[in-house]
């Protein structure tokens, strides 16, 4: 499956860089075309002459001193995939911020190759704050990411951090270079619409689009064909398709021109819009007593509505109790209803995290504790799988 794909291992200092070797020997099995580089301390863990004799091939271990003028740039054109495997703690915050101090960083900013980072590290340096920012930075910035595990660690610890399996990396690996044929499509929509008063003012939401473009990352991630109808700016993988909207009636004239097999609404779409903005901006001095305002279109109702509806997730941003939201998600005929309390610290617009209650066409609720919004984004995935596979 692998046969001649171009696979550039970068590895890292930590304890796990002896899965890395099994790696490279199952890259070398499935017949790709391997190298690999390795950061100065990762020699404290495995040799270069490991990797030498297993690829048939001398790392590359600096950035000066090889035949080539510039080894990273050379090596970021010939990737087709970039695996870094283990990725410590330093390895992130580097490329998040951007800094080129060694090959491997050097090489990580250069490529336009998808990235996979493989964590690994203690369950404390994982869980920092500083840290879980760099993660969620690197996936809005397209950087795909497989584990950390949880199991035995470094010193005789436990807890999640350890890399993941070289056998989980390869299942990786394949899936990106080797996207399936029958990959589904995703349809997500994000942020909050704005609908014009005049040329400068509108009625709007807090809305961020985060949770949206979270979920758009995640599904391009699995290999989905992601297309993403978004009021937001915020950054998005590579392969996601995105259309740029401002107004309920733009996002449903986009949506309505998109055949899906899942449609996530995620998109806060005001209620109501101005009858009749004004051409020119209004002046204070003239005063407003009023504002004419009529309803929005349902944009959930009229995918779900469709001859060929696709499996649906609404999202309900709330401040009332959960009955509520059972009660709109069987109205609605959704088959699974997002429900948020906004008004909840952690759970509200333009956060980081959110904490939902997942409620189904029968009514049954299921509480989340609260997670980063990429967390989210998985898990709801991975619930909106099986709910596809028991549908048939």
């Amino acid at each position: 499956m692998l046969g001649g794909r171009r696979v550039l291992l970068a590895v890292t200092g930590g304890v796990a860089a002896y899965k890395s070797a099994y790696l490279a020997r199952r890259l070398v099995e499935a017949d790709a075309d391997i190298r690999v580089i390795l950061t100065e301390s990762a020699h404290e863990f495995v040799g270069p002459q490991t990797f030498a004799a297993i690829t048939g091939s001398q790392p590359y271990t600096n950035l000066f001193g090889a035949d080539s003028v510039s080894p990273h740039t050379e090596l970021a054109r010939w990737a087709e995939l970039v695996v870094v495997a283990p990725a410590t703690a330093a390895i992130l915050a580097k490329v998040t911020t951007g800094m080129s101090v060694d090959l491997v960083s050097a090489t990580l900013l250069a490529t336009q190759s998808p990235v996979l980072f493989a964590p690994a590290m203690h369950t404390e340096m994982w869980e920092h704050p500083a840290t879980r920012r760099n993660i969620e930075t690197l996936i809005g910035d397209g950087y795909q990411f497989i584990g950390p595990d949880e199991g035995a660690l470094a010193g005789g610890d436990t807890g999640v951090g350890r890399a993941a399996e070289p056998e989980d990396i390869m299942e990786m690996i394949e899936r990106l270079l080797s996207p399936p044929v029958d990959a589904k499509r995703l349809l997500v929509t994000a942020g909050g619409t704005r609908e014009p008063v005049d040329p400068v003012r509108y009625l709007g939401n807090r809305s961020s689009g985060k949770m949206g473009h979270a979920i758009a990352n995640e599904g391009a991630r699995r290999g989905m064909n992601v297309t993403l109808v978004t009021t937001s700016g915020l950054p998005v993988h590579p392969s996601v398709k995105t259309v740029a909207v401002e107004t309920a009636q733009e996002m449903l004239e986009a949506v309505e021109s998109i055949d899906t097999d899942i449609a996530v609404m995620a998109a806060a779409v005001a209620d109501f819009r101005p009858i009749d903005p004004s051409e020119t901006k209004l002046a204070r001095s003239e005063g407003l007593d009023s504002i004419q305002l009529a309803p929005n279109p349902d944009i959930l109702a009229s995918v779900v509505a469709r001859e060929q509806a696709p499996l649906v997730v609404g999202f309900a941003a709330e401040t009332g109790d959960v009955p509520r939201a059972v009660a709109k998600a069987k109205r609605k005929g959704v088959d699974l209803l997002v429900y948020n309390d906004v008004s909840e610290p952690g759970s509200g617009f333009g956060t980081d995290t959110n904490r939902i209650v997942l409620i189904d066409r029968e009514g049954t609720t299921d509480a989340w504790p609260v997670m980063s919004k990429s967390e989210v984004a998985s898990r709801l995935l991975d619930r909106v799988m099986e709910v596809m596979a028991h549908k048939g």
